[in-house]
């Protein structure tokens, strides 16, 4: 470096270009420095109208979410002295509105907003740019793409589907309880479900319960840490840094393993239509299913999507299809342990319907309203997906005349939301008639939205209720559920709603 410096008539001591490059890097690191504060003083004052609890100057409130169990709990007692909404600030240069009241949440649910950039941005890699993601024309072409996957007529086969898949995991559990009553739901709930999505929508038969783990599980479950480790640590925001890491290193690893696991499912399908008999056969279905609308699918140039957005939504499907519903029925189950009244009046509403068949039909779940109103209540306690956020394209002014400007995020609180006391009498309470005829009609549209609302509401809500049912309906046929007193639950709220150290019942099997 000297000598060429040499040749070009500037001759210089390493000392000097060291001093040089040493000039160049706090040169930018002031520049960053003075971009950072500029934003923390534009969000500040975007949230000035809008009071909040105390924060560290420099990690806001990160200091206050130890993953102990008690981060809900403590964003609960907030909202009991922040009606409404206040910002939550997660180090010194990104923070959100925390909405918790109905109000708020009908008027960003009720516009179009995409999804906010921070979390999302971390799971790209992982699931691709979409349903999820998306935002603008290309979501709404998704969109409609993908909502013939979930009419009624193409739901219905589905039920027996899913009791097949339920049963297997009933059957392993039949032979754990031998040697312990306690069975850890989140592991197992997830293989079946995992089997069920990949029935439904993908008519694919993984086997995956059968075997003794599953590498996708796995990678979804460090998947799901690494990310919410990575919104805690600041320095992991960058991606240069997040990707010279350990932790990034692990996450691109199971990364490989999801993407492994997609494209297994697409080739099979893509090597099936090569079959002109098979095509022949899916192109004179009634109703396709949702990998079918996928690869068949042209835009209005007649262009079949990309193998990226393929990928993307079969990804965000596979993810959402069987993660999500997991984390609720495994909630539910575990309400039903801690409230003996209630499962034996859904056990005989399932015994009444059900006889001695062991096998739930699309008839079937419309009769099983105590059982439902169980269920919603069980999602009210414990939102599978506990928040989601949008991130403002132009101000918003509130009932109140509060307003929040364009380019702030709103983080739509549904565990605060679903347990804000303005909204709901004695919200700790388990109360299935809640969500009786006659109280439903009273109640607030926004108080209850385990699947979202507005034009962004989850597509696959249906799918996931009917799951639910069966899933229940078929285990309270078999099982009688208690609580595990050694093994309560510390619950963390991750991409959905978990339990640090699993989520535990005692089964005991019914004669």
């Amino acid at each position: 470096m000297t000598a060429l410096l040499s040749v070009l008539g500037a001759p210089l001591k390493l000392t000097q270009v060291f001093y040089a490059f040493a000039f160049l890097v706090v040169g930018w690191l002031v520049v960053k420095a003075i971009s950072l504060l500029g934003r923390n003083r534009t969000l500040a004052a975007g949230f000035a109208s809008f009071p909040g609890p105390p924060k560290h100057w420099l990690f806001g409130h990160l200091k206050e979410f130890k993953q102990d169990g008690t981060d809900l709990a403590k964003v609960v007692s907030w909202t009991h002295k922040y009606n409404y909404a206040f910002p939550i600030w997660l180090g010194f240069f990104f923070g959100s509105l925390n909405i918790t009241h109905p109000d708020y949440a009908k008027a960003v649910f009720g516009r179009g907003d995409p999804k906010g950039t921070l979390v999302y941005t971390f799971i790209v890699p992982w699931i691709g740019k979409g349903l999820l993601i998306l935002s603008g024309p290309k979501w709404f072409q998704h969109r409609r793409l993908l909502t013939p996957g979930f009419h009624y007529d193409v739901l219905k086969p589905y039920v027996k589907l899913i009791s097949k898949s339920t049963k297997i995991m009933l059957d392993k559990w039949e032979k754990l309880i031998v040697k312990s009553k306690s069975v850890e739901l989140f592991q197992h709930v997830s293989l079946m479900t995992l089997d069920s999505i990949m029935k439904c929508a993908f008519s694919y038969d993984s086997n995956c319960q059968m075997e003794s783990s599953s590498s996708y599980i796995q990678a979804v479950y460090d998947l799901s840490h690494l990310v919410q480790e990575r919104v805690r640590f600041l320095p992991y925001h960058s991606n240069l840094i997040y990707h010279l890491s350990p932790d990034g290193y692990r996450f691109r690893r199971a990364c490989r393993v999801t993407h492994l696991h997609t494209d297994k499912v697409i080739q099979q399908r893509k090597d099936l239509l090569k079959n002109e008999k098979e095509l022949e056969k899916i192109q004179q279905k009634r109703h396709l299913d949702f990998l079918d609308i996928l690869i068949c699918a042209k835009d209005e140039n007649g262009q079949p999507l990309s193998d990226k957005d393929l990928r993307a939504e079969v990804d965000t499907f596979m993810f959402e299809g069987h993660d999500t519903t997991a984390s609720g029925i495994s909630w539910i189950l575990y309400c039903m342990g801690q409230n003996q009244e209630h499962q034996m009046k859904c056990r005989e509403e399932v015994k009444e319907i059900l006889g001695d068949r062991d096998t739930m039909e699309w008839d079937d779940l419309g009769k099983l309203t105590y059982t439902t109103m169980c269920i919603k209540e069980c999602l009210r306690l414990y939102p599978p997906v506990p928040g989601v956020s949008r991130a403002l394209t132009t101000p918003i002014k509130f009932f109140d005349g509060r307003t929040l400007p364009e380019g702030h995020i709103a983080f739509l609180n549904i565990y605060c939301i679903h347990r804000n006391p303005s909204v709901w009498k004695d919200p700790e309470v388990f109360d299935p008639l809640r969500f009786s005829p006659e109280n439903s009609s009273d109640r607030h549209s926004h108080a209850f939205v385990p699947f979202a609302a507005g034009s962004r509401n989850c597509i696959g809500q249906n799918f996931a209720m009917n799951e639910m049912k069966v899933a229940l309906a078929l285990t309270l046929q078999r099982f009688e559920i208690t609580p595990d007193e050694s093994k309560p639950p510390i619950i963390i709220p991750q991409l959905v709603l978990r339990s640090k150290n699993g989520i535990h019942v005692n089964l005991k099997k019914i004669d």
